[in-house]
């Protein structure tokens, strides 16, 4: 069995980084997809895809592979810069402003 192991990016949805500080370890499909020619409705017998693990750290997802057999490829994640602003979000009804504000 192959999977991958990767930390997964925050939602594009909103700014904050919950629910990214986990590992997943996520098995990769066996075999293709198939269109029901009735219903149109993708189906695939691999069940394993839909398994998605979750862990603390990488250590941990590494090690549980190799307890079990699972040949697992890590991807690294790319670091984020954090979006600190000056003022916070108190800075968008700021009284004291020069100008006039618009969107």
């Amino acid at each position: 069995m192959r999977a991958r192991i990767f930390r997964p990016a925050k939602t594009a949805m909103s700014s904050g980084t919950a629910k990214s500080k986990e590992w997943i370890l996520e098995f990769a499909h066996a075999s293709a997809r198939e269109v029901d020619p009735l219903m149109g409705w993708t189906s695939s017998s691999d069940t394993q895809s839909q398994v998605k693990l979750r862990f603390s750290s990488k250590e941990a997802a590494l090690e549980y592979a190799s307890e079990h057999g699972i040949d697992a490829e890590v991807f690294e994640p790319k670091p984020r810069k954090a979006n600190i602003r000056k003022g916070g979000y108190g800075e968008n009804f700021a009284t004291n402003r020069r100008g006039a504000w618009t969107h």
